[in-house]
């Protein structure tokens, strides 16, 4: 298709195709409407009026443009231009398909990735709050609950990690114990030994003695035990932890990978190499343990920020 006016009657009739084939939602379509006008400036401003004019290095520098932002739009976030990015994919793979014309120039061009969201931590005394309300009543499952969120918490192991214990996992533990370690069965069946703090092993050893015994109904391996004495799942788990959250009055959303990143960031807080870290979390590559040393990061920069006399703003 060529000619002027060539590309804004092919977005018309990308438009109602999304309308009558697709039936997209008017705040969907009102948003490809959105982006599409701003593709159609782009290319006007390159002074290309024909889709078989357009390359993939159009495409590319309109991706650019949209990350830097110009006079008259500010920088879009990687999200904001992906979703653009896909409506001109989405055009241009139409118009090809439709006969409007010859290649897809936008094949090619990758939307951004967004920006890993950074996990966040809870602080240390959210933390302490939720492990006492989570055995505050004695009974056998508050036994059980305490135990189970002082190992997630102490060794920052995966929920499904946890619930996946059996007794002997834990047997070398106690007092008359010199390594005091628990052995973790991770994704694709890695292994890892990771230290139990003296909090976690003594939630444990409580646990065994008075909890444990008391939901036991028929022989089993298994460490943490639901009321009717099977294998407690991730589901029950996670309930155990937001139930045990809501009673120490902490807010926030919390799951059972809020621990493991409380776990993570609270050691590097705390002076702990990230190598040792990524060890202790069973990463298979550093990289994805430094993630947590960006939260640490901000959290030295909040800290500067506020009490360092140069660097207040005003």
């Amino acid at each position: 298709m060529s000619g002027t006016g060539a590309v804004d009657r092919a977005v018309r009739t990308y438009l109602d195709h999304l309308v009558v084939e697709k039936g997209l939602a008017a705040n969907t379509l009102s948003s490809y409407r959105r982006d599409l006008r701003r593709y159609r400036e782009h290319l006007a401003a390159a002074g290309i009026d024909a889709l078989d004019a357009v390359t993939e290095a159009t495409v590319t520098a309109f991706l650019a443009r949209l990350r830097e932002g110009d006079a008259d739009h500010p920088p879009l976030s990687a999200s904001s231009a992906a979703r653009t990015v896909v409506a001109v994919r989405g055009f241009h793979r139409f118009a090809v398909a439709d006969g409007l014309a010859q290649a897809d120039p936008a094949a090619g061009v990758k939307p951004p990735s967004p920006a890993k969201r950074l996990p966040k931590a809870l602080p240390l005394a959210d933390v302490e709050a939720i492990l006492e309300a989570a055995g505050a009543p004695g009974t056998p499952l508050a036994l059980r609950d305490r135990a189970l969120l002082e190992l997630l918490y102490g060794t920052g192991a995966r929920i499904s990690e946890a619930v996946g214990l059996d007794v002997d996992d834990v047997s070398g533990l106690g007092e008359d114990h010199d390594d005091n370690t628990v052995l973790l069965r991770g994704k694709g069946g890695k292994e890892r030994l990771v230290p139990v703090g003296s909090f976690a092993r003594a939630a444990l050893s409580a646990y065994l003695v008075r909890g444990r015994p008391a939901l036991v109904a028929k022989p089993t391996p298994a460490l943490f035990l639901n009321s009717r004495g099977g294998r407690l799942s991730r589901q029950s788990a996670w309930a155990v932890l937001v139930k045990a959250a809501e009673r120490a009055g902490v807010t926030r959303d919390v799951s059972p990978h809020t621990l493991r990143h409380s776990f993570a960031t609270h050691l590097l807080d705390g002076g702990a190499d990230v190598r040792v870290v990524q060890e202790l979390l069973g990463h298979a590559s550093v990289t994805t343990t430094q993630v947590y040393t960006l939260v640490t990061v901000d959290n030295l920069r909040e800290v500067f920020a506020t009490a360092h006399p140069r660097a207040r703003h005003g």
